[in-house]
């Protein structure tokens, strides 16, 4: 098996995450760490010795060993550092959104058509296999044609109100579930209604709620609330229902299957996303990071998630957030 050699570009939280998959990964090897800020790099580097550490990326894309970087920065950032990646020949995992906004999107896949890296932005959600299940079931018409989805993506206030000066729910959470109801329905809405509703004093709103329009033949409903109390047991209380012509199946990663109670409260950790099992981080992200090695590998495009699927994504959410600061419905199409 050919040995992938990695690097990380973005040691944040999530990126310290994809750093430890990928250092148990079998066949990939985590060679490179980059981060703008050098104390958090060197905290980093101490979690994962031997690796080499830059505070600027563009050192790391200069290194022809390398073959492919994890891009897990700041999303306005995600233009600039996969632009770079992808121009140095690199293979890209790019987290999601795929950038700030649409027309930096059309670059990237116009950017991407010419480099010789694979490019796959991290829709992690495609890759549960609660919702791969449901996939399967829409595409072999076991509900008829879907007419209704309604799905929502809620966190307490603790985690919410970390992101809150960083990205805003739509943003940050309901690009998981346009890009989901996008993927059943196998089509891009035709309109698009939102509104935010700004509690606490933060840079962004506490929650917001969209409305796509599948032409007259379906809505979908995507809620995010950023603000439940904290001590509701769940860590994201997410759940989908989709209501076909001939049936309806309900998705549900609220209830991970374990419910613990102590001192502080009742709690259901994740047991799917990236849970920790023997040492080792499993789940979806460990599938998704893996799927992508093995494309690598076998110099195979993606195809579980598109470019141009992550990209019409952030275009929908961007389209609710004008939406919801013009109050009105607004058109959508892409690219």
């Amino acid at each position: 098996m050919k040995s992938i050699k990695w690097a990380i570009i973005g040691v944040g939280r999530f990126g310290k995450i994809h750093a430890t998959v990928l250092d148990q990964l079998p066949g990939s090897r985590l060679v490179a760490l980059s981060n703008r800020n050098e104390e958090r790099l060197e905290e980093a580097g101490k979690a994962f010795p031997g690796t080499r550490l830059e505070t600027d990326f563009r050192e790391i894309l200069k290194d022809p060993e390398i073959d492919v970087v994890s891009i897990t920065t700041h999303w306005k950032d995600h233009f600039e550092t996969a632009r770079a990646s992808l121009e140095a020949e690199k293979h890209v995992f790019l987290e999601k959104p795929m950038a700030a906004t649409s027309d930096e999107c059309r670059e990237l896949l116009a950017i991407s058509e010419r480099s010789e890296g694979h490019l796959m932005v991290g829709h992690v959600c495609r890759f549960d296999p609660r919702v791969t299940v449901a996939k399967e079931a829409i595409d072999a018409g076991r509900i008829g044609k879907i007419v209704s989805m309604h799905a929502r993506r809620n966190l307490p206030k603790a985690p919410g109100n970390i992101r809150l000066d960083k990205i805003s729910p739509l943003l940050g959470d309901g690009i998981h579930d346009a890009d989901l109801m996008m993927w059943f329905r196998g089509e891009a809405p035709t309109e698009v209604y939102a509104r935010n509703v700004k509690v606490d004093d933060f840079d962004y709103p506490d929650l917001g709620w969209a409305m796509l329009h599948f032409g007259e033949d379906a809505i979908g409903v995507i809620e995010t609330v950023w603000c439940l109390p904290e001590n509701v047991p769940t860590g994201i209380d997410a759940k989908m229902e989709i209501i076909g012509t001939g049936g309806k199946i309900s998705i549900d990663c609220a209830n991970t299957g374990v419910s613990i109670l102590d001192d502080a409260g009742e709690k259901k950790p994740d047991t799917v996303y990236w849970p920790t099992q023997q040492g080792l981080i499993i789940g979806s992200l460990q599938r998704e990071l893996s799927y992508f090695a093995e494309c690598i590998r076998t110099n195979t495009e993606p195809d579980v998630i598109t470019p141009l699927e992550a990209a019409r994504a952030l275009s929908v959410m961007e389209t609710a957030e004008l939406s919801a600061k013009e109050g009105k419905v607004l058109p959508f199409s892409f690219p």
